[in-house]
């Protein structure tokens, strides 16, 4: 375990649930019943929920509505074990036909998400002492310049058909606020070399790197690397 910073939540979890057809109105119901609930939940120091996707275009052709997304920065474990007998699990344990739940440390984290710094902020130490498994949040919010926006989603797919062919995946996929606008990554990986190899060494990734500052693409952006401490459940019917 790292040594506790003020500024960095104890731990993070993200769970994806997956829904059959059949339950899509009741999951979309359930992003707004369980806004105000996340809001008052103890502990609860940032959470969003999520819709998800493939990730290929970050435009509502990606929208995934069988699988849907709650990540919450805690004060403790303590509050999030208590969180797991709440309204808000209880509605997904009964609507859901499985779930991928992931426990997360924060390592380092870059940028803001809503204006705040849910991760804490930068700490390359942690991020250099920590050997195993890593995960990646990246969320941005694009100015509404359509020319702009238009860039964006020309440059995301060659990155999305490389991603999965880089080893040492485990997982990924889109996550976002919205279908249009405010676009998000989930990944997970095997080592912090291979998330590096992909983000740093990928020809079309360095590439959209490079492009983002000239572009002026993002109007909000986070960057954000943590160690894996607990992986369970599927996705998609498997375990990453």
């Amino acid at each position: 375990m790292l040594e506790p910073r003020a500024d960095r939540p104890a731990l993070v979890t993200l769970d994806v649930w997956g829904v059959a057809p059949r339950a899509v109105p009741a999951a979309l119901a359930r992003m707004a019943l369980d806004r105000p609930l996340l809001a008052r939940a103890p502990g609860a120091r940032f959470a969003k929920l999520l819709g998800t996707g493939d990730g290929r275009t970050f435009t509502v052709r990606d929208a995934d509505p069988l699988h849907w997304a709650v990540l919450v920065a805690w004060a403790s474990p303590g509050d999030a074990a208590a969180f797991e007998g709440s309204p808000t699990v209880r509605a997904w344990r009964r609507l859901a036909h499985e779930r991928l739940r992931v426990e997360l440390e924060p390592l380092t984290s870059r940028g803001r998400w809503g204006g705040r710094e849910p991760f804490g902020g930068e700490d390359l130490r942690a991020a250099r002492a920590h050997t195993g498994p890593v995960a990646s949040i990246t969320r941005a919010r694009l100015r509404g310049r359509p020319r702009r926006a238009a860039s964006f989603w020309r440059a995301v797919p060659p990155v999305s058909a490389d991603l999965q062919r880089v080893p040492g995946l485990r997982c990924a996929l889109g996550v976002g606020e919205a279908p249009l606008g405010y676009q998000g990554t989930f990944s997970v990986w095997e080592s912090t070399e291979a998330l590096r190899g992909f983000a740093h060494r990928r020809a079309a990734h360095v590439d959209v790197m490079d492009r983002t500052a000239a572009e002026g693409w993002y109007a909000e952006e986070l960057f954000a690397r943590f160690a894996v401490r607990s992986l369970t459940g599927t996705l998609g019917g498997r375990t990453p």
